[in-house]
Formats: C-alpha cells, sequence, structure tokens
C-alpha cells in the first residue's frame, strides 16, 4: 500500500510539470497609468477695475429741424468698476463705468440749422452670464446718465443731465489668472431733452430733442480675489 502511494504521488506531480510547461509565459508587468494633472477650471467671483474704450454711433431728432433725424457719432474712453458671483457655470455681477466722449450731430434744414452734442457717459448695469472655464458670454442691462446738449449749429446749446437706459452683450476672455479683456455692444436710450425757447435752435417751449447711441467699445480688467 505504501508503495502504491509514493508512485500516485510522483505520477501527480509529473502530470503537473507537464501541464505547466504548456502554459504560456506570463506577458511583461503592466505600467502604472500616467498621472495627468486637474487643470483649474477659471474663477470669475470677484470685484475687479478696468479701462474702456471705442466708439459711439447713433442718430438725434429735433424737432426745430422739421423733426428731422441726423446722425451723431464719436469716441468714447472711460474706466469700469464691478463685480461676479460665479454658480456653477452661471455668472451674476453688477457693473458701473464712466466715459469722457466727443459724440457730435448737425444738421441743416429750411427749418433750421440743428446740431446736438454730448461729451460724457455713465451707465449702471446689472449682468448675466454664462462662463465656459476662461470665456464668459454675457448679457447686460440697467440705466444709463449723459450730458446732452443741443442748439443751433456752433450755439446757444440748451440741455443738461439726461437719464435713460441701456441693454447689450458682450464675451470676456481672462487672458491671465487676475486679468481680462472684453468686447460688448450696448444700445443706449436717452430719451427726450425738453428745450427753453431760446434754446435747442430757437425751438419752441417744450421742443423735444432725442438722442440713441449705439456703443461699440473694448475693455481690460484687473479682477482682484482668486
Amino acid at each position: 500500500m505504501k508503495r502504491m502511494l509514493i508512485a500516485g504521488a510522483l505520477a501527480l506531480a509529473a502530470a503537473g510539470q507537464a501541464f505547466a510547461a504548456d502554459l504560456p509565459m506570463p506577458g511583461p508587468p503592466v505600467p502604472p497609468a500616467a498621472y495627468m494633472p486637474v487643470m483649474p477650471v477659471y474663477n470669475w467671483t470677484g470685484f475687479y477695475l478696468g479701462v474702456n474704450g471705442g466708439g459711439a454711433f447713433g442718430t438725434s431728432t429735433d424737432q426745430a429741424c422739421c423733426g428731422g433725424s441726423f446722425s451723431a457719432n464719436g469716441a468714447l474712453v472711460g474706466g469700469t468698476i464691478g463685480g461676479n458671483y460665479q454658480m456653477g457655470a452661471f455668472v451674476l455681477g453688477i457693473e458701473a463705468d464712466g466715459d469722457w466722449t466727443n459724440l457730435d450731430g448737425q444738421n441743416s434744414t429750411t427749418c433750421g440749422n440743428c446740431e446736438t452734442k454730448s461729451n460724457w457717459l455713465a451707465t449702471v448695469r446689472g449682468r448675466a452670464g454664462y462662463a465656459w472655464d476662461r470665456v464668459l458670454f454675457y448679457g447686460t442691462a440697467g440705466g444709463a446718465f449723459a450730458n446732452v446738449q443741443a442748439g443751433s449749429i456752433g450755439g446757444p446749446f440748451d440741455g443738461g443731465t439726461q437719464v435713460g437706459w441701456t441693454a447689450g452683450a458682450g464675451v470676456e476672455y481672462a487672458f491671465l489668472p487676475n486679468w481680462t479683456a472684453k468686447v460688448e455692444y450696448l444700445f443706449v436710450d436717452l430719451g427726450n431733452l425738453n428745450c427753453t425757447p431760446a434754446g435747442c435752435g430757437g425751438g419752441f417751449p417744450g421742443n423735444a430733442v432725442n438722442l440713441a447711441e449705439n456703443v461699440v467699445r473694448g475693455g481690460i480688467n484687473f479682477k482682484f480675489g482668486w
């Protein structure tokens, strides 16, 4: 019996070695996965200061010139202050700016020679946008304020600060951690300027002068915070 057990064990060992010899050789070890750092998503939250500049082109209507409409164009440059708060991909903010401008338009008709001009423009607006990492697409709307003057070509002029509204859209890009650049369009309606009898080209009492502007400008902002 003992001899039979030993013979069986030897036979099993020989069979195991033969089976192992038939198995394929193991392949090389699998290298660990390469580490890919996760790029941080830009955060638009924070307050910012900036400068802006561009051009404005619009239309003025003066009843003293037979109610005729004429173009009024000029350049503008100024400063910006604002703040953003980001929630996921959505960004809400408020922005204010003040610009010097040399907007001017003139019109000559059988009724008279009219001129409308403005030397500053300011807006206070809300902004709402969608951020795609470092790119922000936004819409904006709020109040507009400007000095509007109307009269005969070369003067005398009548007018003062006009209050109106503005709305528009833009795109902003963060080219450095704390620096952004933007391009935007604003439509600005400054309502009617009611002139005195001696002003606005010698118009009659209550003569209404309207001014609406299209503003196209770019800007650079420095953002405080992270």
